[in-house]
Parts: C-alpha cells; structure tokens; sequence
C-alpha cells in the first residue's frame, strides 16, 4: 500500500490542454473516486498515475517516489479495466496467474495467490473455464484477481461496471467496496456515474474540464457543494435550479425569479441587491404546505419507497421527492415550501457559491 501524490499535474495533445494542473493527495489505504462527465480528463488522469500516457508538467509520486519516468511495470500498480482485457485461450486460473508467470514467480506462490484471489471473490468453481463461459460479473471478478494476485501498492480501476447491467452494477460496486475494506490497498476508481462515486468513495475528486472543481466526502461534496457545477452533478435526482434576482430590504433576502416567483433565503453572508443569482434547492428538502411557493404538477414518477413529483415554478421545472403518499395528479395545483438551512445560492454568471450565516 502507498499514498498517492499529483503535483501541478498537465496533460497536452498538441496545443489543446487536456489536464490543467491537477493537485491531488491521495492518503495510503484511501478509495478515491475520480468523477465528471465524459471528457473531463478523469481517465487520462488515471492513465498518466499508471504510466500509459506521459505528463506534460507537473509530478506523480507513488509512495513517497516520483514516477514521471518509471514505465507502467515499474510503478506497482494494477490497473482493471472497462472491457476486462482477459485473453480468451487461457482459463481462468492462467489469466489470474499471467502477470506473476512474467516475473518468473514460483509455481507454488502463484498457486498460493490465485488461491486467495478466488476463495475472496468466489472464482473457486470457475478456475478451469475459460472467459467465454463465464458472465459479465464474473469476467470482471476475474480481471479484479489478476490484479490482487499482483498484491500492488495501488489498484487503478478504468470504468469497470460500464459494460454490466443496472442490477448487477449495483451488486458490483458493493463487492468492490467490501473488497477494499478487507485488502486496505489504495485504490482510485474512475467513473461519470456519481451514484457509484458516492456509493463507495472515501473521497471524491469532481472534475470538469480538466481541472478539479472539489475534493471531499460524498457527504460533503452533496451537503456543501463547492459551486453549481458541484451541486448539480452530485445527487439524483438532480438539484434544482431556479434563475432570478437577489433582493434585501428591511433586513430581509429573499430571490425573486425571473417568473416573478417570490423565494425564501436564510440570511446571507455574500451577495447584493439586484444580483442576478441561481436558487438551489435538492428534491428531498422540498415539502408540502398551502403556504409554500405555488407549483403545478406535470409529471408523477411512483417508484415505491418515494414518489418523484416533477411540477412547474413560475415557468421553471423542478422535481420534490416525498417519502409520504399523496394524490399528485398532472395539472393539479401544490404548493412547495424549500427548507432554508438546505437552500443554495450561486452567482449567476460565475456559478460560484454565496455564502450564508449558519
């Protein structure tokens, strides 16, 4: 096991800059999630920490030594990839062995740590098939031993669960995640998924356009989200936002939207009168009152345990969550009130967060 430094890191092909200075600490044990949506350069981040692409500035170490110039097979790491990379013509226990078979390793030891691989992630039964006779899931159990047989200081994983269905990713991330807590090795997962990113993250690395918009606990990254980029790509289903103008008079903020909707604030710490702003507030921490803000339901999603109410706000779509069962019917009048300590606002033309006094 080993931590994980990136210093001023830059990727460039040509003159179009990818990376724009990268600075990540990554702590020895810790599962980091690297998550944005596609082209943000998470991926080519997480192939430069492996070596297949070179860095166009900057430094990555890997426990304490600086590895800009160590080929891939130099770094200990192990990295499991999105199409599983296992060959064809070899079994299951000769895919898991073959990395350990090219550093001349014992028979008797590779035996020994296929073993292990496969009693941890029930591949016992499967040793003698080949890759063709076995399922999604199990293919990706496969790529996940060959990378734990290496025993490697750090675990990189590409995308793994793209390839799998809705069920079984979900049965995936949680064997992964169990994986981890058992071997404590240090592991960066990359995904655009951040259902899976706050699922199983110790931390988690939002990026956009190739520079980090924020770094923190799932918990952390949705309860106090960094910037409106932040607020609305963490969480599902997603925050609400709701354009309009900053007011303060008589000691009293409130947003008025560009629909003429008038909306409650807690009290401020940023901001001014007459600032164009962006109103956030989650589904969840939307709830019903005849005093709240006037809405018209367009759309009722039942999916059990919630029901997600998509209605109109002076114009604006927005979606409330209820847990409670209600008589929502298309067309039909509500009445919504936000609750303020969850209320997020952001300048609207820098989508930077403004503050509040908690």
């Amino acid at each position: 096991m080993a931590s994980v430094g990136i210093r001023g890191v830059k990727k460039q092909f040509g003159a179009v800059q990818i990376i724009h200075g990268v600075d990540i600490d990554i702590e020895d044990g810790e599962f980091v999630v690297l998550v944005g949506p596609s082209g943000c350069g998470k991926s080519t981040l997480l192939r430069m920490i492996a070596g297949l692409e070179q860095i166009s500035g900057g430094e990555i170490s890997i426990g304490g030594t600086t590895v800009n110039n160590l080929p891939p097979k130099e770094r200990d790491i192990a990295m499991v990839f999105q199409n599983y990379a296992l060959y064809p013509h070899m079994t299951v226990h000769d895919n898991m062995a073959f990395s350990m078979k090219l550093r001349n390793a014992a028979k008797s030891e590779i035996d020994t740590r296929v073993d292990q691989a496969s009693e941890i992630l029930g591949l016992k039964p499967y040793l003698d098939r080949y890759p063709r006779q076995l399922s999604g899931g199990q293919r990706q159990r496969v790529a996940m031993g060959r990378a734990i047989v290496r025993d490697p200081q750090v675990f990189l994983f590409d995308e793994p669960l793209s390839n799998l269905d809705a069920k079984l990713r979900v049965q995936m991330r949680t064997e992964i995640k169990a994986l981890h807590q058992r071997l404590k090795t240090t592991s960066i997962y990359v995904t655009h998924d951040q259902v899976e990113a706050m699922t199983m993250a110790d931390r988690i690395v939002v990026m956009h356009d190739g520079i980090v918009e924020q770094i923190g606990s799932p918990l952390e990254l949705y309860d106090f989200p960094a910037n409106q980029f932040v607020a609305g790509f963490i969480g599902s289903p997603a925050m609400n936002f709701i354009p309009g103008t900053l007011r303060r008079a008589d000691g009293e903020d409130w947003v008025e939207s560009d629909g003429g909707v008038r909306l409650p604030l807690p009290p401020l710490g940023g901001g001014r009168d007459g600032q164009k702003v962006t109103y956030g507030i989650r589904p969840e921490h939307l709830t019903l009152d005849p005093a709240g803000v006037a809405a018209v339901v367009s759309v009722v999603e039942p999916t059990g345990a919630d029901t997600f109410v998509y209605a109109d706000i002076g114009g604006v779509p927005i979606c409330a969550t209820f847990d409670e069962r209600h008589d929502f019917r298309p067309g039909r009048p509500i009445n919504l009130v936000p609750r303020l300590d969850a209320v997020h606002l952001f300048d609207a033309a820098s989508g930077a967060k403004i503050n509040r006094l908690d």
